[in-house]
Protein backbone atom coordinates (compact mmCIF):
# COMPACT_ATOMS: atom_id res chain seq x y z
CA UNK A 1 0.00 0.00 0.00
CA UNK A 2 1.50 3.75 -0.65
CA UNK A 3 2.02 6.18 2.37
CA UNK A 4 4.37 8.40 3.39
CA UNK A 5 7.23 6.78 5.14
CA UNK A 6 9.62 8.82 7.16
CA UNK A 7 12.24 6.72 9.27
CA UNK A 8 14.77 9.54 10.61
CA UNK A 9 16.52 9.68 13.46
CA UNK A 10 18.72 12.84 14.11
CA UNK A 11 20.47 13.81 17.07
CA UNK A 12 21.58 17.22 18.66
CA UNK A 13 22.90 18.10 21.81
CA UNK A 14 20.15 17.52 24.15
CA UNK A 15 17.94 16.60 21.66
CA UNK A 16 16.85 13.15 19.45
CA UNK A 17 14.51 13.02 16.72
CA UNK A 18 13.45 8.96 16.56
CA UNK A 19 10.31 8.41 14.44
CA UNK A 20 9.47 5.51 12.01
CA UNK A 21 6.05 6.75 10.57
CA UNK A 22 3.45 5.63 7.72
CA UNK A 23 1.46 8.46 6.90
CA UNK A 24 -1.57 8.14 4.96
CA UNK A 25 -1.56 9.43 1.16
CA UNK A 26 -4.34 11.06 1.27
CA UNK A 27 -5.91 13.58 3.68
CA UNK A 28 -4.57 15.81 6.28
CA UNK A 29 -2.48 14.37 9.04
CA UNK A 30 -1.61 16.89 11.73
CA UNK A 31 1.70 16.54 13.47
CA UNK A 32 0.41 17.76 17.18
CA UNK A 33 2.31 18.03 20.52
CA UNK A 34 3.75 21.09 22.73
CA UNK A 35 6.99 22.98 22.18
CA UNK A 36 10.03 20.68 21.26
CA UNK A 37 8.66 18.06 20.59
CA UNK A 38 9.95 17.88 16.96
CA UNK A 39 7.05 18.80 15.00
CA UNK A 40 8.83 20.69 12.87
CA UNK A 41 12.64 19.06 12.78
CA UNK A 42 10.80 16.21 10.97
CA UNK A 43 8.71 18.38 8.67
CA UNK A 44 12.14 19.42 7.54
CA UNK A 45 13.41 16.18 7.44
CA UNK A 46 11.07 15.22 5.24
CA UNK A 47 11.58 18.45 2.84
CA UNK A 48 15.38 17.33 2.78
CA UNK A 49 16.19 21.27 5.26
CA UNK A 50 17.86 18.92 7.35
CA UNK A 51 19.41 15.82 6.34
CA UNK A 52 19.02 12.49 8.89
CA UNK A 53 21.89 10.14 8.29
CA UNK A 54 20.85 7.24 7.34
CA UNK A 55 17.66 7.96 7.28
CA UNK A 56 14.56 7.00 5.00
CA UNK A 57 11.84 9.18 3.20
CA UNK A 58 9.51 8.00 0.48
CA UNK A 59 6.08 9.20 -0.42
CA UNK A 60 4.00 6.96 -2.43
CA UNK A 61 6.69 4.79 -3.24
CA UNK A 62 9.12 7.21 -4.44
CA UNK A 63 12.46 7.72 -2.46
CA UNK A 64 13.32 11.00 -1.76
CA UNK A 65 16.73 9.54 0.97
CA UNK A 66 18.05 6.26 2.00
CA UNK A 67 21.09 4.77 2.26
CA UNK A 68 22.04 5.38 -1.40
CA UNK A 69 19.71 7.92 -2.50
CA UNK A 70 19.54 11.75 -1.26
CA UNK A 71 16.70 14.06 -3.39
CA UNK A 72 18.05 17.50 -2.75
CA UNK A 73 15.23 19.71 -1.53
CA UNK A 74 14.55 21.68 -4.65
CA UNK A 75 13.99 18.61 -6.34
CA UNK A 76 11.51 17.08 -4.09
CA UNK A 77 7.84 17.47 -5.52
CA UNK A 78 6.61 19.51 -2.16
CA UNK A 79 4.78 22.87 -1.08
CA UNK A 80 6.58 24.45 2.35
CA UNK A 81 4.21 26.91 4.15
CA UNK A 82 5.99 28.16 6.97
CA UNK A 83 4.52 30.62 10.08
CA UNK A 84 5.75 33.72 8.04
CA UNK A 85 4.31 34.28 4.86
CA UNK A 86 7.89 34.65 3.72
CA UNK A 87 6.99 36.70 0.36
CA UNK A 88 9.54 38.25 -1.92
CA UNK A 89 8.52 41.66 -0.59
CA UNK A 90 10.08 43.53 -3.85
CA UNK A 91 7.23 41.24 -5.84
CA UNK A 92 3.26 41.84 -6.51
CA UNK A 93 1.08 39.29 -5.27
CA UNK A 94 1.32 37.85 -8.81
CA UNK A 95 5.12 37.89 -8.82
CA UNK A 96 5.22 36.20 -6.08
CA UNK A 97 2.81 33.08 -7.43
CA UNK A 98 4.75 33.07 -10.85
CA UNK A 99 8.23 32.95 -9.18
CA UNK A 100 8.28 29.54 -7.93
CA UNK A 101 7.03 28.16 -11.31
CA UNK A 102 10.58 28.32 -12.93
CA UNK A 103 11.50 25.34 -11.11
CA UNK A 104 9.16 23.12 -12.55
CA UNK A 105 7.75 21.85 -16.17
CA UNK A 106 4.63 23.57 -17.69
CA UNK A 107 3.27 20.04 -17.79
CA UNK A 108 3.53 19.65 -13.80
CA UNK A 109 2.18 22.97 -13.22
CA UNK A 110 -1.43 23.11 -11.43
CA UNK A 111 -3.47 26.37 -12.84
CA UNK A 112 -2.06 29.30 -10.92
CA UNK A 113 -5.88 30.59 -11.44
CA UNK A 114 -6.82 27.38 -9.95
CA UNK A 115 -4.79 28.77 -6.80
CA UNK A 116 -5.84 32.18 -6.58
CA UNK A 117 -10.03 30.89 -7.15
CA UNK A 118 -8.97 28.18 -3.78
CA UNK A 119 -7.51 30.99 -1.86
CA UNK A 120 -9.82 33.92 -2.75
CA UNK A 121 -7.07 36.66 -3.41
CA UNK A 122 -8.11 37.79 -7.20
CA UNK A 123 -8.24 41.01 -5.70
CA UNK A 124 -4.40 40.96 -4.18
CA UNK A 125 -3.01 40.22 -7.11
CA UNK A 126 -1.20 43.47 -8.14
CA UNK A 127 -0.62 44.35 -4.29
CA UNK A 128 2.88 43.80 -2.89
CA UNK A 129 3.57 42.28 0.50
CA UNK A 130 3.62 45.07 2.82
CA UNK A 131 0.03 46.32 1.58
CA UNK A 132 -1.61 42.96 3.07
CA UNK A 133 -2.77 41.94 6.57
CA UNK A 134 -1.34 39.08 8.16
CA UNK A 135 -4.35 36.46 6.24
CA UNK A 136 -3.89 37.54 3.07
CA UNK A 137 -0.13 37.24 3.25
CA UNK A 138 -0.40 33.75 4.41
CA UNK A 139 -3.05 32.80 2.17
CA UNK A 140 -0.66 34.20 -1.19
CA UNK A 141 2.05 31.84 0.43
CA UNK A 142 -0.48 28.73 0.40
CA UNK A 143 -1.30 29.43 -2.79
CA UNK A 144 2.13 30.24 -3.87
CA UNK A 145 3.11 26.80 -2.29
CA UNK A 146 0.30 24.99 -4.67
CA UNK A 147 0.99 26.39 -7.53
CA UNK A 148 4.39 24.09 -8.38
CA UNK A 149 1.59 20.99 -8.16
CA UNK A 150 3.13 19.30 -5.24
CA UNK A 151 3.03 15.71 -4.54
CA UNK A 152 2.84 16.46 -0.54
CA UNK A 153 2.15 19.70 0.97
CA UNK A 154 3.82 21.06 4.33
CA UNK A 155 2.49 23.32 7.02
CA UNK A 156 4.51 24.68 9.95
CA UNK A 157 2.04 26.07 12.08
CA UNK A 158 0.99 28.55 9.52
CA UNK A 159 -1.85 30.10 11.82
CA UNK A 160 0.23 30.95 14.57
CA UNK A 161 1.68 34.09 13.80
CA UNK A 162 -1.93 35.41 13.18
CA UNK A 163 -4.18 37.27 15.50
CA UNK A 164 -7.49 35.08 16.52
CA UNK A 165 -9.60 37.55 13.86
CA UNK A 166 -7.16 37.00 11.06
CA UNK A 167 -6.96 32.92 11.96
CA UNK A 168 -10.43 32.67 11.51
CA UNK A 169 -10.50 34.70 8.18
CA UNK A 170 -8.17 31.87 7.10
CA UNK A 171 -9.90 28.50 8.16
CA UNK A 172 -12.08 28.36 5.63
CA UNK A 173 -9.92 28.39 3.12
CA UNK A 174 -8.09 25.65 4.55
CA UNK A 175 -11.36 24.03 5.15
CA UNK A 176 -12.08 24.20 1.11
CA UNK A 177 -8.02 23.01 0.72
CA UNK A 178 -8.88 20.29 2.58
CA UNK A 179 -12.48 19.67 0.72
CA UNK A 180 -11.60 20.04 -3.06
CA UNK A 181 -7.56 19.17 -3.36
CA UNK A 182 -6.33 15.49 -3.39
CA UNK A 183 -2.65 16.48 -2.02
CA UNK A 184 -1.72 14.94 1.14
CA UNK A 185 -0.92 17.48 4.25
CA UNK A 186 1.51 17.47 7.00
CA UNK A 187 0.02 20.13 9.15
CA UNK A 188 2.16 21.00 12.58
CA UNK A 189 -0.03 22.54 15.10
CA UNK A 190 0.09 22.46 18.67
CA UNK A 191 -3.61 24.38 19.00
CA UNK A 192 -6.44 21.41 19.25
CA UNK A 193 -9.29 23.47 17.41
CA UNK A 194 -7.32 23.25 14.34
CA UNK A 195 -6.42 19.98 14.31
CA UNK A 196 -10.07 19.03 15.27
CA UNK A 197 -11.31 21.35 12.90
CA UNK A 198 -8.50 19.87 9.60
CA UNK A 199 -7.48 16.97 10.51
CA UNK A 200 -7.79 13.25 9.24
CA UNK A 201 -5.61 11.56 10.83
CA UNK A 202 -3.40 12.30 14.03
CA UNK A 203 0.66 11.99 15.34
CA UNK A 204 1.01 13.52 19.24
CA UNK A 205 5.28 13.99 19.43
CA UNK A 206 6.84 14.79 22.50
CA UNK A 207 10.87 14.92 23.09
CA UNK A 208 11.47 13.50 19.34
CA UNK A 209 9.65 10.67 19.87
CA UNK A 210 6.01 9.64 18.63
CA UNK A 211 3.65 8.86 21.23
CA UNK A 212 0.43 7.69 19.46
CA UNK A 213 -0.90 8.11 15.69
CA UNK A 214 -4.14 7.24 14.47
CA UNK A 215 -7.25 8.23 12.57
CA UNK A 216 -8.40 11.73 14.34
CA UNK A 217 -11.43 10.36 15.60
CA UNK A 218 -10.23 7.13 17.25
CA UNK A 219 -7.10 8.84 18.66
CA UNK A 220 -9.31 11.40 19.91
CA UNK A 221 -10.92 9.20 21.95
CA UNK A 222 -8.78 7.41 23.88
CA UNK A 223 -8.71 8.00 27.37
CA UNK A 224 -4.86 6.84 27.66
CA UNK A 225 -4.42 9.96 25.27
CA UNK A 226 -0.81 10.31 26.49
CA UNK A 227 -1.02 14.20 26.45
CA UNK A 228 -2.34 17.37 28.35
CA UNK A 229 -5.79 18.52 26.55
CA UNK A 230 -6.94 20.28 29.92
CA UNK A 231 -10.40 21.75 28.74
CA UNK A 232 -9.60 20.52 25.07
CA UNK A 233 -10.47 16.76 25.74
CA UNK A 234 -13.41 16.09 23.04
CA UNK A 235 -14.49 13.85 20.21
CA UNK A 236 -15.09 14.90 16.76
CA UNK A 237 -18.57 12.96 15.08
CA UNK A 238 -18.76 13.34 11.36
CA UNK A 239 -22.53 14.37 10.33
CA UNK A 240 -24.77 15.60 7.94
CA UNK A 241 -27.48 18.31 8.17
CA UNK A 242 -30.79 17.39 8.23
CA UNK A 243 -33.30 19.55 9.33
CA UNK A 244 -33.09 23.16 10.06
CA UNK A 245 -35.68 24.62 12.90
CA UNK A 246 -35.53 28.59 11.65
CA UNK A 247 -38.37 29.46 14.84
CA UNK A 248 -35.35 28.38 16.76
CA UNK A 249 -32.56 29.04 14.90
CA UNK A 250 -30.99 25.45 15.29
CA UNK A 251 -30.42 22.85 12.97
CA UNK A 252 -30.02 19.21 13.43
CA UNK A 253 -27.14 16.90 12.67
CA UNK A 254 -27.54 13.37 11.75
CA UNK A 255 -25.00 10.21 12.19
CA UNK A 256 -25.66 6.80 12.38
CA UNK A 257 -27.29 5.58 15.46
CA UNK A 258 -28.00 9.15 16.55
CA UNK A 259 -28.53 12.94 16.04
CA UNK A 260 -27.04 16.26 17.84
CA UNK A 261 -29.28 19.85 17.66
CA UNK A 262 -26.43 22.25 17.06
CA UNK A 263 -27.01 26.36 17.00
CA UNK A 264 -28.08 27.37 12.87
CA UNK A 265 -24.94 27.95 11.21
CA UNK A 266 -26.24 28.51 7.82
CA UNK A 267 -25.42 25.09 6.35
CA UNK A 268 -27.85 23.37 3.61
CA UNK A 269 -29.81 20.28 4.38
CA UNK A 270 -27.45 17.36 3.10
CA UNK A 271 -24.29 19.38 3.67
CA UNK A 272 -21.51 17.24 5.79
CA UNK A 273 -20.15 18.58 8.74
CA UNK A 274 -18.04 17.40 11.49
CA UNK A 275 -18.98 18.51 14.89
CA UNK A 276 -17.07 18.76 18.16
CA UNK A 277 -18.39 17.64 21.81
CA UNK A 278 -16.04 18.53 24.41
CA UNK A 279 -16.12 16.35 27.79
CA UNK A 280 -17.20 18.80 29.86
CA UNK A 281 -20.24 20.01 27.46
CA UNK A 282 -21.54 15.69 28.26
CA UNK A 283 -23.12 14.48 31.43
CA UNK A 284 -24.54 11.05 31.88
CA UNK A 285 -28.05 10.15 33.85
CA UNK A 286 -29.76 6.70 34.57
CA UNK A 287 -32.68 7.71 34.19
CA UNK A 288 -34.61 10.80 31.97
CA UNK A 289 -36.16 14.04 33.72
CA UNK A 290 -36.92 17.84 33.19
CA UNK A 291 -33.75 19.38 31.99
CA UNK A 292 -33.18 22.67 29.62
CA UNK A 293 -30.32 20.03 27.61
CA UNK A 294 -31.76 19.08 24.84
CA UNK A 295 -29.21 16.93 23.30
CA UNK A 296 -30.43 13.18 25.00
CA UNK A 297 -29.12 10.05 23.87
CA UNK A 298 -29.12 6.62 24.57
CA UNK A 299 -25.48 4.99 24.99
CA UNK A 300 -23.51 2.48 26.25
CA UNK A 301 -20.33 2.80 28.74
CA UNK A 302 -17.64 1.56 26.30
CA UNK A 303 -14.61 2.21 28.87
CA UNK A 304 -13.63 4.32 31.92
CA UNK A 305 -10.53 6.03 33.13
CA UNK A 306 -8.44 8.81 34.93
CA UNK A 307 -8.77 12.20 34.24
CA UNK A 308 -5.91 14.45 34.93
CA UNK A 309 -7.16 15.54 38.22
CA UNK A 310 -6.77 12.84 41.12
CA UNK A 311 -11.18 13.44 41.92
CA UNK A 312 -12.15 13.33 38.11
CA UNK A 313 -13.36 10.68 36.01
CA UNK A 314 -13.04 10.26 32.12
CA UNK A 315 -16.17 8.05 30.73
CA UNK A 316 -16.03 7.22 27.45
CA UNK A 317 -19.38 6.13 26.06
CA UNK A 318 -21.19 4.94 22.52
CA UNK A 319 -23.70 6.63 20.55
CA UNK A 320 -24.37 4.41 17.64
CA UNK A 321 -21.42 4.62 15.47
CA UNK A 322 -19.92 7.80 17.28
CA UNK A 323 -18.09 8.04 20.92
CA UNK A 324 -18.87 10.39 23.22
CA UNK A 325 -16.29 11.48 26.28
CA UNK A 326 -17.77 12.61 29.51
CA UNK A 327 -15.67 14.50 32.23
CA UNK A 328 -17.12 13.41 35.63
CA UNK A 329 -16.44 13.35 39.15
CA UNK A 330 -15.75 10.05 40.32
CA UNK A 331 -17.87 10.27 42.86
CA UNK A 332 -20.36 10.86 40.79
CA UNK A 333 -19.31 7.66 38.65
CA UNK A 334 -19.52 5.76 42.05
CA UNK A 335 -22.71 7.02 42.72
CA UNK A 336 -24.35 5.71 38.92
CA UNK A 337 -22.48 2.61 39.21
CA UNK A 338 -21.10 3.47 35.96
CA UNK A 339 -19.48 -0.13 34.43
CA UNK A 340 -18.28 -0.85 31.17
CA UNK A 341 -21.76 -2.27 29.49
CA UNK A 342 -24.00 -0.34 31.73
CA UNK A 343 -26.67 1.43 29.16
CA UNK A 344 -27.04 5.11 30.11
CA UNK A 345 -28.34 8.35 28.69
CA UNK A 346 -25.79 10.47 27.52
CA UNK A 347 -26.84 14.65 27.68
CA UNK A 348 -24.82 17.12 25.57
CA UNK A 349 -24.63 20.81 26.70
CA UNK A 350 -23.47 22.28 23.65
CA UNK A 351 -22.09 20.87 20.41
CA UNK A 352 -19.89 22.95 18.04
CA UNK A 353 -20.03 22.94 14.56
CA UNK A 354 -16.09 22.57 13.08
CA UNK A 355 -16.78 24.87 9.66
Amino acid sequence: MENIHACLRLEWPGFCLDVDLHLPLRGVTALFGPSGSGKTTLLRCIAGLERAPQGRVTVGGEIWQDAHHWVPTHKRPLGYVFQEASLFTHLTVLGNLNYGLRRISTAARISVEHSIELLGISRLLNRKPDRLSGGERQRVAIARALAVNPRLLLMDEPLAALDLKRKQEILPYLDRLHDELKIPVLYVSHAPDEVARLADHLVVMETGRVLIDGPLAETLARLDLPIHLGEDIGTIIETTVSAVDKEWHLMRVDFPGGHLWARDSGVSVGHKVRVRVLARDVSLADHLGHSSIQNVLSGIVDAIGDDEHPGLALVRVKVGVAMLVARLTKRAAFSLELRVGKEVWVQVKSVALLE
